[in-house]
């Protein structure tokens, strides 16, 4: 009757602290505010690239999915900051949407998107960003399959993989702020927004 009794109360023990450890895990949730990925293949002859995020609705209110896009050698070419609904989707055309405004005039074929997920929308005029958990994003990639056909272009495949959670310091997160105003400033344009219902 002893060893029951001891059987079930390190049983009753071991229940409890795997409630306690899975309730912890479960308040933390993913607190990731930053995120980057690549594009690569932006040009004509290939397929278009396409940015989705989501809202996961944690908040239960409108956060903002800041775009950053950096060409290969490091320089912002774009920014905009667009407003994804709680469980809402939103679809970006690399070409179309976040390559096709550039600062130079010259659209980028390769390159860097970083992403923060904000409380605020961080455009014109303070462009300042509240980072706030809540988005989660998806990109697609174009990728090249061969140097070339005997009669044509490369052919190209597409993969897809979520954005890599990146570390967000004040530091830079005041630079691209800056540089989004300079670019806004400079070419009075931006990066635009398709509503979150035109799906592609």
């Amino acid at each position: 009757m002893r060893k029951l009794g001891s059987l079930l109360f390190a049983l009753a023990a071991i229940a409890l602290t795997l409630g306690i450890a899975s309730g912890t895990a479960q308040a933390q949730g993913d607190a990731s505010r930053y995120f980057v990925t690549y594009y690569s293949n932006n040009i004509s002859a290939a397929p278009d690239g396409t940015v989705r995020v989501i809202n996961d609705g944690d908040t239960g209110k409108s956060l903002w999915a800041s775009f950053y896009v950096f060409d290969d050698s490091e320089e912002l070419t774009e920014c905009c900051s667009c407003e994804v609904t709680p469980d809402g989707l939103l679809s970006e055309s690399v070409k179309w949407q976040l390559t096709a405004a550039p600062l130079t005039g010259l659209k980028p074929t390769r390159g860097v998107i970083k992403l923060i997920s904000s409380s605020t929308y961080a455009g014109p005029p303070s462009f300042t960003n509240t980072p706030t958990a809540g988005l989660r994003a998806w990109a697609t990639h174009i990728q090249s399959v061969g140097n070339k056909y005997p009669y044509g272009p490369a052919p190209y495949s597409t993969t897809e993989a979520t954005f890599a959670d990146s570390n967000l310091t004040p530091g830079e997160q005041t630079l691209l702020q800056n540089l989004c105003l300079y670019d806004s400033l400079l070419s009075g344009k931006q990066c635009s927004c398709t509503p979150e219902d035109y799906d592609y």
